[in-house]
């Protein structure tokens, strides 16, 4: 039996308002919002998959900043390494050009409400990636939480 892990791998960004609340999105495939982002195709580096998800998803040509959080989150199905990069400022909201057949709405929240929308390893991810984000590290975490 193999048990080597194959981890599927996904990359986002964290996107604020100017008055400092996190964009989230609603996709209309699972029940729970989510940050910007997807999965890291094959060839592709972490850094691109973010650029492309956040121009598909959101219509807008962004590079990704620095790289805010990279989180080894285990799955029962399977392992996932999910990258955060900082996505920087939206002063236009209405420049958003959600992608209809995956997202059904979008909307910015305050980073307290986070706990509130995302679900728990979400959460805890996005919490670690805002810390970063403050103190200007790159945080390496397991489950969403510092190792």
């Amino acid at each position: 039996m193999d048990h080597s892990s194959r981890p599927i791998s996904a990359a986002g960004a964290l996107f604020f308002d100017d008055e400092g609340r996190l964009l989230l999105v609603e996709p209309n495939y699972k029940p729970h919002w989510e940050i910007p982002g997807g999965v890291i195709e094959r060839g592709e580096t972490p850094r691109e998959a973010c650029r492309r998800e956040i121009e598909e998803e959101l219509g807008l040509i962004r590079e990704p900043g620095r790289l805010l959080v990279v989180d080894w989150a285990p799955r029962q199905d399977d392992d996932r390494i999910l990258f955060v990069f900082e996505g920087g400022l939206i002063t236009d909201p209405a420049g958003i050009s959600l992608q209809a057949a995956e997202l059904r709405s979008c909307e910015f929240v305050s980073p307290d409400q986070v706990p509130d929308r995302l679900i728990p390893r979400l959460a805890r991810r996005v919490r670690q990636a805002l810390q970063a984000r403050e103190s200007g590290e790159t945080r390496y975490l397991e489950h969403g939480r510092q190792a």
